[in-house]
């Protein structure tokens, strides 16, 4: 089966379980030289290869896995691990196309496998499938009601079709089967920030930050939020903890930068306005670097005039 992708992708939002499945061969206790008579004599089996895809993987070796998948799906390609490892291995490597299709077949190979449902949906999710995602996202749902990530990327579905109230449900379902990851509350607050309810965003990624301390972006939404109430400090304080956890993501400098031309130190909003500008281009954002720069002119022009 061929999964099509549009050509871009949504940046952050698919979160894929590792979820290794091993299969182990009855073990024998055998002398040296009987094992290897039977090693000559006995090729390795599909969960051979397996095992040592998953042994690969546990070494950082993700190309070697890969190989030694594919081997295991040759061999017999109705076993739907070898074909569900070898898709988070392709997943791990970016390669979006080849993860689908190896997601699919391990579907085919066990229609009941409800990770592989729900990591298919994720990489149509990813390659802005929405529908197709959904359908296989509310299968593996039907399959393992309690499949957290599965509840995390249907809320993701139902974010992107603008229907925030179907995803905070399935967020605070993610939650519920799910609660030390802090993605669903972080998009929980995504979604309240879009209906302008804007105490219940700000609770939303304090909980995304209390689970994980270093969430660069809900840092940046939460100073957001404090900016456009001018509790400016507090939400200087914000950008800061947002640069803090991620030293690259321009958006926190950005917002510092803001910060500073409201409390005209102008200086200090050159420097940070010239760090999230060189960011943006480094990471090929030019419409953020556009916006960047000419915050930084005005900056500059400020900074020189007599006060």
């Amino acid at each position: 089966m061929a999964l099509s992708f549009l050509k871009y992708r949504i940046a952050g939002l698919v979160s894929l379980t590792l979820l290794i499945v091993s299969i182990s061969s009855p073990s024998l206790s055998l002398s040296p030289p009987v094992a290897s008579k039977l090693a000559q004599s006995n090729p390795k089996t599909a969960i051979d290869w397996l095992n040592q895809g998953l042994q690969a993987i546990q070494a950082g070796r993700v190309q070697d896995a890969i190989a030694a998948f594919k081997q295991a799906t040759q061999l017999d390609p109705t076993l739907a691990p070898a074909h569900y490892n070898l898709g988070l291995a392709f997943r791990q490597t970016g390669q979006l196309q080849p993860s689908a299709d190896a997601f699919y077949r391990a579907t085919q190979a066990d229609p009941k496998f409800a990770p592989a449902f729900a990591n298919l949906g994720g990489a149509l999710l990813e390659g802005n499938n929405l529908q197709l995602a959904n359908d296989y996202l509310q299968r593996s749902l039907e399959l393992d009601p309690k499949l957290g990530f599965a509840h995390y990327n249907l809320g993701l579905v139902r974010e992107q079709q603008r229907d925030c109230q179907g995803a905070i449900a399935s967020f605070r379902k993610a939650i519920e089967y799910s609660k030390n990851a802090p993605e669903p509350p972080y998009h929980i607050g995504m979604c309240y920030l879009q209906q302008g309810k804007l105490d219940q965003a700000r609770d939303a990624f304090n909980q995304a930050i209390k689970i994980n301390p270093k969430y660069p972006e809900a840092y940046y939404n939460l100073g957001s939020i404090l900016f456009g109430q001018r509790k400016l400090q507090e939400a200087l304080e914000a950008f800061r903890k947002s640069a803090e956890a991620n030293s690259n993501y321009p958006n926190a400098y950005y917002g510092a930068g803001l910060v500073f031309m409201q409390l005209q130190q102008y200086g200090d909003a050159v420097q940070v306005l010239q760090f999230a500008r060189d960011l943006y281009n480094a990471q090929k954002n030019p419409q953020w670097a556009k916006n960047a720069e000419q915050l930084l002119q005005q900056a500059q022009n400020l900074n020189y005039q007599p006060r």
